[in-house]
């Protein structure tokens, strides 16, 4: 496979190792309640490797919007890099007439895109959105960090219908959102798999299920089930002679009746539950036969099924204000997808009560909102580490308003202007106005934890340990005020303790046992040593585990 190569590509090829872990230090008064929706602040390279050790292998969907390398948006290289090449970048703004523009861009990119893949899980999708100016080379770098093999398509948006002059020739309206997989093997987003593959199976609802056991989507060859409920009341069956390429529907009582008399005759049975709430509405016998003739219904595991019938919509560009069909509990929905940029200024200005928008080029929650539908989950965690404006944690709070779902946010921005004022404000004043039943925490970087090779650092204390392993447990920021002794926290009903004052020399005993609240619930204790029985472990409903001295993330 052909490799792309740039100035200083040597020098960044391992750097994603040698930046430390960092703990994360909740800002109380920028956050919005107890929620495991995290808005971060802090240089996005740094703020990805202290994710790592609660999150690896963990995220479901990340969306990132990095610079587009206009030459106008006045990004400044920062990563520090032990490369006196390198070096001579660092604080120094890349405009359009800088030589070293896409090498700089290329540099800052790799080591962030390596640290998402490792936060990937295997069935994880990475939405990457770009313009012109990187595009080329930004599917080439993504070849060589998440394979060839794991490209799954390139969305063309148009974002500006009206056009931005490009060139003296050029009128550019739309923007792309390269997809791809951390292993498209396993991947939700499986195409154009041939129909009866060896290693698929149709589950009871209609979905491929890969041998993995993960649902996939399966190009044309998806089925989807034109019904799958039953109610006595309505149920119908339906019996068909494929040797006379005949078919009589009879309402039954129940799923259990049969007609033994057509089974005699050599009809074979199939069952289904119509009710107007689903696609093509109610299904009469003349409407079942003429799917018949053409073709257009399969029978799996003993019931019927609507050929190329998605539930997801299928695209591969995204038009403004073009009408899309999407199915939504086997409901077929038509609707507009709104991804433009002017739109999502102004949804943005309005927010603010401002008189022109606060952020530049705002992306528009219906795209995102859109992206994050592929997924036929409700309780992803969705990670943005170009956060900008916010607009993806807007977008999964909106999501989860309309759909009842319970999708999780992490968002990262490194400009000190943005991150409070406008990142985490937007969401904030979104949660306000939408009355969103969610919040976030506010956070920033703290000290190193581990170094670079995942090691504690020698001088780690007990308020950092505690702060590790409480966040570890309940992706939730310590608060130091319920902090008492050994005593770390409370979350969901389960209490934290940790018994640390030097390595090596923290035993959970007997004596240690007086120090518990008086409480029935599960009480998870962190030390070196247990010396208790598991009878006494049971008795006072304790969990022991030991102080994780390392973290092993690669």
């Amino acid at each position: 496979m052909p490799t792309l190569n740039w100035i200083g590509k040597d020098a960044v090829i391992n750097h994603d190792k040698e930046v430390p872990f960092r703990l994360l230090k909740k800002v109380k008064s920028a956050s919005v309640g107890n929620s495991q929706n995290l808005i971060l602040h802090g240089d996005n390279l740094h703020a990805l490797k202290a994710l790592m050790p609660y999150y690896t292998g963990k995220i479901e969907c990340i969306y990132i919007d990095p610079p587009y390398n206009t030459g106008s948006e006045k990004w400044v290289y920062n990563d520090k890099v032990n490369s006196p090449k390198i070096r001579r970048w660092l604080k120094k703004i890349v405009d359009r007439d800088d030589l070293c523009k896409h090498d700089k861009w290329l540099c800052m990119l790799y080591p962030r895109l390596k640290l998402l893949k490792d936060l990937l899980s295997q069935d994880g999708i990475i939405f990457i959105s770009i313009d012109d100016n990187e595009f080329a080379q930004l599917k080439l770098l993504c070849d060589e960090i998440f394979g060839e093999s794991n490209f799954i398509s390139m969305l063309s948006i148009e974002n500006n219908p009206k056009g931005r002059k490009n060139s003296a020739f050029i009128s550019v309206s739309n923007e792309y959102c390269l997809i791809y997989a951390k292993d498209k093997n396993i991947s939700y987003f499986v195409e154009n798999i041939p129909k009866g593959a060896k290693d698929l199976a149709l589950d009871e609802n209609g979905v491929y299920v890969h041998n993995s056991g993960k649902r996939v989507l399966v190009g044309e060859n998806k089925f989807n089930p034109v019904v799958e409920n039953f109610e006595s009341s309505k149920h119908y069956s339906v019996y068909y002679n494929k040797s006379k390429n005949e078919i009589i529907t009879v309402k039954e009582r129940s799923i259990h009746d049969k007609n033994t008399d057509l089974l005699n005759k050599g009809y074979k049975r199939y069952y289904s539950y119509f009710e107007d709430k689903f696609v093509l509405n109610t299904y009469t016998a003349s409407k079942i036969k003429q799917l018949f003739e053409n073709d257009a219904l399969d029978f799996k595991n003993g019931k019927i099924y609507e050929k190329n019938f998605s539930t997801k919509i299928r695209i591969k560009s995204l038009v403004t204000n073009s009408k899309y069909v999407a199915v939504i509990d086997n409901e077929k929905k038509e609707y507009q997808i709104d991804v433009k940029t002017t739109s999502a200024g102004t949804e943005l200005k309005n927010l603010f009560g401002a008189k022109k928008i606060p952020f530049d080029n705002p992306k528009n929650i219906g795209l995102i909102k859109l992206l994050v539908t592929l997924f036929e989950r409700k309780d992803i965690t969705i990670l943005d580490s170009f956060a900008g404006s916010g607009t993806t944690g807007h977008a999964v709070l909106d999501l989860n308003k309309e759909d009842e779902g319970n999708r999780k946010f992490i968002l990262v921005e490194m400009e000190d202007n943005v991150a409070k004022d406008i990142t985490a404000e937007r969401v904030k004043r979104a949660i306000k106005k939408y009355d969103y039943k969610d919040g976030f925490e506010y956070c920033e970087l703290s000290k190193p934890l581990f170094d670079e090779e995942g090691q504690i650092e020698d001088t780690c204390d007990f308020d950092q340990f505690a702060t590790y392993i409480y966040f570890t447990e309940t992706q939730t920021n310590i608060d130091p005020a319920n902090v008492s002794g050994n005593f770390i926290g409370e979350y969901a009903e389960t209490e934290y303790y940790l018994i640390y004052k030097e390595k090596g020399e923290n035993v959970l005993s007997k004596s240690f046992l007086k120090k518990l609240r008086k409480t029935d619930g599960t009480k998870i204790i962190y030390a070196d040593k247990c010396l208790l029985d598991e009878a006494t472990l049971e008795s006072h409903n304790i969990i022991f585990k030991q102080i994780p001295y390392e973290v092993k993330v690669y």
